[in-house]
This record gives C-alpha cells, sequence and structure tokens, in this order.
C-alpha cells in the first residue's frame, strides 16, 4: 500500500534550524531532503547551480518541472526546505497537494533575527565544531526587524489560509524540539516512517548561545523598539471579512472617460444622475453591470480613463441607511434585521413606520439606537447580519481595491469645488446635492450625543477618512 505522503516540505525561515533537521532528516532512511530546490539564488545547495539537468535559467522557467524531477528520480521520499522568499508559484502548487507532508519549523524570530546578523557579519552559517565559532555583536535595526515580521507573518497566514481551504493538518515543531528525539520521532511516524531518529544524527552545533541582549550592541534600543510591538494584535480592529469589489455595481461613462466606482450610502443616486447629464443620456443608459471582463476591456481601449468613487461624511450616511432601511417597515429583505433591532435590541423603532405623531424626540431616540447596535452587529456580536452596504465606507473601498484602486476619491461636502476638475474645459451641470432624509433631517436632532454615536459605530471612517464633526 503506498504511503501517506509522496513527498515533504519544511516550512521554515533563515536562522530557524532547518539546516539542523534537515541534516537529522537526512541520516533516516527512506527520507531523501533536497535542500532549498527554489532558493533564488541556488539550487538546494549555497554552491550549486544545477541539478538534474536544470540550470538556474531551466528552474526559473519551468520551475514544476525540476520538482517532477526530483519526484521521480529520488531514492526515499524527497523533501525540501521552503522559505517565505523563495519561488511563489511553487507555493502555489505544494501548499494545496495533499501528498505533500507539511512540516512547520519555527523559532523565536529575535533568535533569528539576530543570528541571521551575526551570520551575515562573520560569514560564519554552519557550525561543526564549537572552537571554530566565530563571534560577533550586531546592531538591532527596529523597522529591519519589523519588516522580517511582517514577511513572516504574511507567509504563515498563507500557508494557515490554505491548509484550512484544502482540509490538511501540518506537523509544528520548534527549535527548542530539535534536541528532543520523542518529538523527532513523532515527525518521523507523521511522515511515514517507522523508527527513532537522534538529534546527533546532525553534526551541526548551536552557534550563538545565550542571552539576546548580551548579542547586539545596541541593548536598550532593541528594548525599547520590541516594548512598542504588539504581538497579540491588541491593536487592530476588527473589520469582518473582506468584501469583494462590486464592480457590477461600477457605471461607465464612454464619452467622458470615466468609471465610477459607488459607496452604498454615499449619494449614489444623485451621482449617478449627475453623472448621466455629463454623459447626455438618461440613468438607465449608463454601462452598467458589467464584469471585471468587460471593465478591463473598457479600460484598454481607453487610456487615460480615470476612476472615481465618492464617500460622505460617516454620519450623514448612517442617517441616510436609518431613514432607508432601518425606518420605514415595507422593505421584504430587511424586515426581519428591523424586527430583531427593535425586539431584541430595544432601538425603539415605529411599528408600522414613521406616522404623524413621529416627532423630532423619537426620530433621535430611533437614531441613536440603531447606531449603538451597529457596531455590535458588523463585529459579528449579534446573531444579526448587515446588508453590504451597512458596512464602513473603508472597508468598500478595500474591496474595490481587489479589482482596482480609485484615481480620485470624492468627498460629498466638496462636490462642488471638485467635480469641475474632472473635466477641465467642459461646461458641466451642477453638483449634485445630498438627499433629503425626511420625515426628519439629521440638523433636526443633531446634538453631541447624536455625534459621540455616530463616531462609536463609524470609527475607522472617521479617523481613515479625516472627518470631523458633522457640520450640517
Amino acid at each position: 500500500m503506498a504511503g501517506r505522503f509522496d513527498a515533504f516540505v519544511i516550512l521554515a525561515e533563515m536562522r530557524t534550524g532547518s539546516n539542523h533537521l534537515e541534516a537529522m532528516l537526512a541520516a533516516v532512511p527512506g527520507l531523501a531532503p533536497q535542500g532549498e530546490l527554489f532558493n533564488p539564488g541556488f539550487i538546494g545547495q549555497h554552491d550549486r547551480f544545477e541539478y538534474l539537468g536544470f540550470d538556474l535559467a531551466r528552474r526559473e522557467a519551468d520551475p514544476g518541472a525540476l520538482w517532477d524531477a526530483v519526484l521521480s528520480q529520488s531514492d526515499g521520499i524527497p523533501g525540501q526546505r521552503f522559505f517565505h522568499d523563495h519561488d511563489p508559484r511553487m507555493l502555489d502548487r505544494l501548499l494545496p497537494d495533499p501528498r505533500v507532508a507539511k512540516v512547520i519549523l519555527r523559532r523565536n524570530p529575535l533568535d533569528s533575527y539576530i543570528s541571521r546578523k551575526i551570520a551575515t557579519e562573520t560569514g560564519q552559517w554552519k557550525l561543526t565544531d564549537a572552537k571554530h565559532r566565530k563571534t560577533a555583536r550586531v546592531a538591532f535595526d527596529p523597522a529591519e526587524f519589523e519588516e522580517m515580521l511582517a514577511a513572516r507573518a504574511a507567509f504563515a497566514a498563507r500557508i494557515r489560509r490554505a491548509l484550512q481551504e484544502t482540509g490538511q493538518t501540518a506537523f509544528e515543531i520548534g527549535y527548542e524540539d530539535l534536541s528532543e528525539p520523542a518529538v523527532l520521532t513523532g515527525l518521523l511516524r507523521f511522515l511515514g516512517i517507522e523508527g527513532g531518529i537522534a538529534p546527533s544524527a546532525s553534526k551541526l552545533k548551536p552557534q550563538n548561545p545565550g542571552k539576546a541582549e548580551d548579542k547586539v550592541t545596541n541593548p536598550k534600543a532593541m528594548a525599547a523598539a520590541l516594548a512598542r510591538l504588539d504581538p497579540f494584535g491588541l491593536d487592530i480592529e476588527p473589520t469582518g471579512p473582506a468584501r469583494p469589489p462590486g464592480v457590477r455595481s461600477f457605471v461607465a461613462l464612454p464619452k467622458a472617460g470615466l468609471i465610477y466606482m459607488p459607496v452604498p450610502g454615499a449619494m449614489v443616486e444623485e451621482m449617478t444622475g449627475w453623472l448621466a447629464a455629463v454623459e447626455g443620456c438618461a440613468p438607465e443608459a449608463l454601462d452598467r453591470d458589467l464584469t471585471q471582463k468587460d471593465l478591463r476591456q473598457w479600460m484598454r481601449a481607453r487610456p487615460g480613463h480615470r476612476k472615481i468613487s465618492l464617500v460622505r461624511h460617516p454620519l450623514a450616511r448612517a442617517h441616510h441607511v436609518f431613514f432607508r432601511d432601518v425606518l420605514p417597515p415595507g422593505r421584504p429583505r430587511l424586515a426581519e434585521l428591523r424586527n430583531a433591532m427593535a425586539r431584541r435590541y430595544d432601538v425603539p423603532l415605529p411599528e408600522d413606520g414613521p406616522g404623524p405623531d413621529w416627532d423630532a424626540a423619537r426620530h433621535r431616540a430611533a437614531f441613536v439606537g440603531f447606531l449603538k447596535v451597529l457596531p455590535q452587529i458588523l463585529a459579528g456580536q449579534t446573531s444579526l447580519t448587515a446588508p453590504g452596504d451597512w458596512h464602513p465606507q473603508m472597508a468598500i473601498l478595500q474591496g474595490m481595491a481587489a479589482f482596482a484602486l480609485p484615481d480620485i476619491v470624492l468627498r460629498a461636502q466638496s462636490l462642488a469645488d471638485d467635480l469641475p476638475g474632472l473635466l477641465p474645459g467642459q461646461t458641466l451641470p451642477p453638483a449634485p446635492e445630498p438627499p433629503e432624509d425626511g420625515p426628519v433631517p439629521l440638523a433636526a436632532i443633531y446634538d453631541a450625543e447624536v455625534e459621540a454615536a455616530g463616531f462609536a459605530a463609524c470609527r475607522r471612517d472617521y479617523i481613515f477618512f479625516g472627518y470631523g464633526d458633522w457640520a450640517g
């Protein structure tokens, strides 16, 4: 019966002990580790530039063919070490393949960073005899260290997501585990190999024992830089799931050479009407419901085109969404959500919609109640699911960026000044005005409490777009 795996990959980083682990595995009958096959500078070993008939140029042209050659010609289960800066095309092949065992090797990133700096300084990347050890004290560079952390985090996230999506399990092993025979034996069992393994199978020795602060020339600066880091993500605000680009909502104007990328709730109907007037047609005659392929062809055919979007003050947008989606009871897709907000979260909404007795005080209470529950809904802290256009404008623009970035993000409050610059030399229709959100306008209920509730509900848009208090 065929084994569980056809090959294995050690997913690691520089100076994590991957050489040591590979040396131990190389001593095990039935395993055939091949080094860093897809290191951009060499093939397998640091001084080898040709292997199995592949030189660097041939590997660059077809990296998968080298892996196929390794799979077919290895005496035993072949393996390789793969780091974040190796050929990304091969990661796309290796990660989804359940016949390739994933071994994830980790080490304290500070130790890895300092070890790499010392190896670069001394030129000593491997050590087999302690009497030949070369030592040096190096300078800790905060920016360089944070850049390394970001690269490692992105690599780890990509691995984790691929394993989740394909239902695979990896064998995780730490640098400190490389001296533990029981853990190493467990790794062999994971790979389908019977028997044991001894750390002494590798002749490599630790190169830089001791405390991190004794290896750097600026330990106080290092301590200060590490104190500013946020390893637990305490400063990260939850943003919800990534939004799709929403290209089907984009509006193309062939004559004007514009693409409008609407942010729901931010004067979409008003801007669409203005653009139709610019184009000299009815709004329904504008090019809409285009696919990504359609839009790419449209843009390719019109060099010099511009993509525009528009955002609105977060409080004004929230009030528009409230008036449009929450206050009236007659929107079928939102009826259940509206009822739940009223019954379970005490938002004082009128059961049959605002009637003759609906005044500013009641409107204000209902709007503030909506603002208080909105961030809980968006953060997934309730059983309710908000429509996509209730999400922050920042998140919607970030979703658009998966397809294309707008060249210009207009502000609703300055349209009269900004729109003429879009098409200089043309006579343009007057800038559109914000919609009236009756029966009670925002100005009639606005006060400090409403503003504070708006900031709490729409914090990201206030901060990232630089909005202050609503000014009417």
